[in-house]
């Protein structure tokens, strides 16, 4: 079977596939249970995944690009997958903050794709993702610095469920005199966002949200919420779904939706 030409499903952990696909100079997008990474020549160029907040969100909530500033770069650029070249040359952001900014989503997506490391799904040669090419770092690099947060992580507080469950705070305890970056991200504790919601919330990278949550679990400050009641008809689990990149259309229809509500 020639991997690099043909979409095939595997029972491998989604690091061997990489490491695979990494040897092959594999060109396409992997897909897990927790997100996708996307392939050039063998090197990571982007990674999504439903717990982390995407770099547009990153942008807009920062105040790095206005809203209208991103959507006419998807307009204009997704198609061609040309959307960080559309930023900076429409003048929108410097090429330097384009790179930081992907680097940090990359990376925090790549937590939760590989830091657990389960199985991959399919890989689908050939696809490109709509962002565009800005940066590329070989695979041993992504997959080492996915394993070094999550060891860090786990001496903080050792229960990964904080990463992607709704959090609360824990009534009747003492706050004043908490560091203010782990206060800020305390007053986003409300029982219903999960820690890339939070991550979203503060426009900050999801990785240094995490640590701040997990040292508000081991001082005994927040802790998973109750579960929901579940619904009639319950939607299919974020983890289960085989992650596909988005359609630019479809995308601008979400957006039109939105600003129609």
């Amino acid at each position: 079977m020639t991997r690099v030409t043909t979409t095939w499903t595997t029972h491998e952990t989604t690091s061997a596939a990489l490491g695979a696909l990494a040897t092959e100079g594999a060109t396409g997008a992997l897909s897990g249970e927790r997100g996708i990474v996307y392939l050039s020549a063998g090197r990571v160029v982007h990674v999504e995944s439903a717990f982390t907040p995407d770099l547009g969100a990153l942008l807009i909530r920062s105040g790095a690009v206005p809203p209208d500033g991103w959507w006419d770069a998807v307009d204009r650029g997704g198609t061609q997958h040309r959307v960080g070249h559309r930023l900076v040359d429409s003048g929108r952001l410097t090429a330097g903050a384009l790179e930081v900014c992907h680097l940090g989503a990359l990376f925090d997506a790549a937590y939760f794709v590989l830091a657990h490391d389960a199985r991959a799904q399919r890989f689908r040669p050939g696809a490109v993702h709509w962002l565009g090419a800005v940066r590329s770092v070989a695979v041993d690099v992504v997959v080492r610095e996915s394993g070094r947060r999550r060891a860090l992580l786990d001496r903080i507080w050792p229960d990964p469920a904080i990463d992607t469950v709704p959090l609360t705070r824990v009534p009747g305890t003492d706050t004043a005199e908490l560091p203010v970056r782990r206060g800020r991200t305390l007053t986003q504790v409300d029982g219903v966002r999960t820690a890339a919601e939070i991550a979203s919330a503060l426009a900050c990278r999801t990785y240094h949200t995490l640590v701040e949550l997990r040292r508000l679990a081991a001082d005994g400050l927040v802790r998973a919420a109750p579960p929901a009641v579940p619904p009639p008809h319950p939607g299919p689990d974020p983890s289960a779904v085989v992650w596909d990149d988005p359609d630019t259309t479809l995308l601008r229809r979400l957006r039109d939706a939105l600003e129609a509500l």
